[in-house]
Order: C-alpha cells, then structure tokens, then sequence
C-alpha cells in the first residue's frame, strides 16, 4: 500500500469508521453471534470485531465498492485507505469522485431481470417479483408499475398475461436500463418527503438537496392500495414508520 503511493503529490488517509459494523449480518447468523448479559441475551445485527473472517468480509466489500478506482487512485487494507493523486491540482477531483459516490444497484441483480423472457406461469411471476422486491428501494412507485400483475396472483385466477402484463413488464425493463443513484443523507440538512397516491397504489420519495441545490433521491418507498385521502395518510404514516431513522436525527420537509 505504502509502495502504491510513490510518485503521487498529494495523499488523503481514510479510517473506515467503525467499519466492520457498517456490513449487516445474513439474518440466519444473528443467533451465531449470541451472548448473555445480566439484562438477558442479545446477539448483533451487524457484523462484530473479532469474528474470524471479519477482516476478508470487509477487504472484499472494499473491493467491489472502489472497483473502478482501486490501484488508480485509491489504495485499500481492510478499513484504511488513501486517495492518491500525480497532480496536485487533480487531489479535489479524486476525493470528490471517493466521496460523492452513491448507492447502485448490483449490475448482476439488473441483468437477471433483463434477460428474463414474460412470465408464463404463477412461478415465473413470482420470482419475478421476488427479484423485484430485492430492488424496491430503487425503482420509483415500484407497486404501481406492478398492479397489471396483481390480479394474476390471486387465488383460482387463471394465468393470463395480457397486453397491459406485457406493457408493464417492458416499462419496469425499460426502467431499469438506466436506474437511479441513491445517496445518503447529509446529517444536518433538511430532508425532503414526496408522497403520491393512485388509485390503487402509493408512492413515497425521500430525497435531499446537495451542495448545488440539486435534488438527489434517497430512497424509494411504494405499495398496493385498495378513497384518496386517506391513501396521502398512509402514505405518510408508511413512510414514517419505513424511515424512522433518518427523521429521528434530521430535520425534514
């Protein structure tokens, strides 16, 4: 790492804060990390210090994060790392391009829906479905763009993909070939809430200004509905409840 850096002018070092507790347990593990206190038993939810693969967990989290950079600009050892840069006058750009780096969605996760010919069965819906349920946070009224499905998912329904199947299917694919970048939230600044309502659906957007002003989306919420107003209601009590922690530490709009 040190030897990565000669010949570079400018070098910003980074400790990752508390970083093995940034990566969440898999939820069939929790009870793996069990212990017992006088208060009763408690286990973790993210992943500890001192676990025995702990440190490649993390490496390779690092690694698929600042692919696109590692060995370019960036170097990386588990929770260290520096930002390096030839010129001087380049290191802003470099940390600008490390740190505005937004949430996206695994491109393996995209293309296994792309690739997926219609729904010609209750299964094949269903695992359609079970993918896009895995990408919700990103894709905007994700239920809306859903209900063509829905009545197919009902008991003793007789599985008939019609047009309106076909024309939602190839909308949520068009959707996903340029999908959205989330960013997290800046602590201390205004968040901002959208809410929408159909007539079958509702849509929720929580979103943040940056430095430019510029709206950036933070996260998408949505889900199946079965008279308006009171869909604007649950829509902000769903909301609320879904994202809970960040309106308890920022203000919002």
């Amino acid at each position: 790492m040190i030897d990565a850096t000669t010949g570079h002018e400018a070098l910003s070092f980074m400790d990752g804060s508390s970083g093995y507790n940034q990566i969440r347990m898999a939820p069939a593990d929790e009870e793996l990390t069990a212990f017992r206190t006088p208060k009763g038993i408690y286990c973790y939810k993210v992943m500890p210090f001192g676990l025995k693969n702990a440190g490649a967990t993390y490496q390779r989290a690092m690694q698929r994060i600042f692919d696109d950079m590692l060995h370019k600009n960036v170097e990386c050892y588990v929770d260290d790392l520096v930002v390096k840069s030839k010129k001087r006058e380049d290191h802003l750009y470099d940390l600008r391009k490390f740190f505005n780096r937004g949430i996206e969605i695994e491109q393996a996760k995209i293309d296994a829906i792309l690739r997926m010919p219609e729904p010609r069965n209750i299964h094949e819906l269903k695992s359609l479905q079970g993918k896009l349920a895995y990408l919700r946070r990103f894709i905007s009224n994700l239920a809306g763009r859903c209900q063509p499905f829905s009545h197919l998912m009902k008991k003793d329904v007789p599985f008939e993909w019609d047009e309106a199947c076909d024309k939602a299917f190839k909308s949520i694919k068009s959707y996903l070939m340029k999908p959205p970048v989330l960013v997290a939230p800046v602590h201390g600044r205004p968040l901002i809430l959208y809410v929408a309502a159909q007539e079958r659906s509702i849509g929720i957007l929580l979103a943040q200004k940056n430095n430019e002003g510029k709206e950036n989306a933070l996260y998408y919420l949505s889900r199946t509905m079965t008279p308006s107003i009171e869909k604007l209601y649950l829509a902000l009590i769903f909301a609320i409840q879904k994202l809970k922690h960040y309106f308890q530490s920022h203000v919002f709009i």
